[in-house]
């Protein structure tokens, strides 16, 4: 199969696995496959930092996804220690305010450039996956529809200075449309037709993501606990291209 680039630069994989061992298996295994692996809690939580020198050594880009959330020198301490770790991408929760992600992205663009890189991609998470309007209206008393939270979260991550948000696929063209075509949006929640829902709400396939837009999409258990994990990476390229805007 040959790989279209324009597609492999926007698959996000998770790593959301136990133990290095596993990790490194799924990177030599898709790495052809993969534009950028995406190193959560669940990972970080357990392993901590020996992944990253391995990735870099292979020249392969990873996110960090974190979703900080603190008070701005925090922020903006933690930012700095993430990309003197190597990431090229993380995120932080628009919730913790202008202040706070404006700090974050200072901090990070002034430790980049001081090691001579490029400025890393800092994202806000608006509204999680896992919330529908139901959660965010009753367990959360936030008197808004989910996607027109999401987009005034968007509008402030961009007044910000961040390099975009991470939404759902049904929030990308008002983002877009508000924020500007080159405000970067990453895509949880991305199950091929043929994968299970299991728990998130908002769900969309790899094919409709890229059709409205999306920059990045993440790929997790579909592939990873798939037993021909190359097989149904190459099920998901082949999704993707009966899309005429890829």
């Amino acid at each position: 199969m040959i790989i279209n680039p324009k597609i492999k630069e926007k698959i996000v994989l998770a790593l959301d696995v136990n133990t290095i061992e596993e990790a490194k298996i799924l990177i030599n295994e898709l790495k052809d496959y993969v534009g950028i692996f995406k190193v959560g809690l669940q990972f970080y939580t357990s392993n901590g930092n020996e992944l990253f020198s391995f990735m870099k050594k292979l020249n392969l880009k990873y996110f960090l996804d974190v979703k900080l959330m603190d008070i701005p020198n925090t922020v903006a301490k933690a930012a700095e220690n993430i990309i003197n770790n190597g990431a090229d991408f993380f995120n932080v929760h628009a919730l913790g305010g202008s202040e706070m992600m404006k700090k974050c992205v200072e901090s990070a663009n002034l430790t980049a450039q001081n090691l001579g890189r490029p400025n890393p991609i800092v994202l806000a998470v608006t509204v999680l996956t896992s919330i529908n309007n139901e959660k965010l209206n009753e367990e959360l008393a936030i008197n808004y529809d989910v996607n027109d939270y999401a987009l005034k979260l968007a509008k402030l991550a961009k007044e910000s200075g961040l390099t975009g948000v991470v939404a759902s696929v049904f929030e990308v063209q008002i983002i877009k449309q508000a924020c500007g075509k080159d405000f970067k949006v990453l895509c949880p929640g991305i199950r091929p037709q043929w994968a299970a829902q299991n728990d998130q709400k908002r769900l969309a396939t790899p094919t409709l993501a890229i059709k409205q837009g999306a920059d990045y999409i993440v790929i997790g258990r579909a592939v990873t606990e798939a037993k021909d994990k190359i097989g149904a990476m190459k099920k998901i390229y082949e999704e993707i291209e009966v899309c005429n805007e890829c």
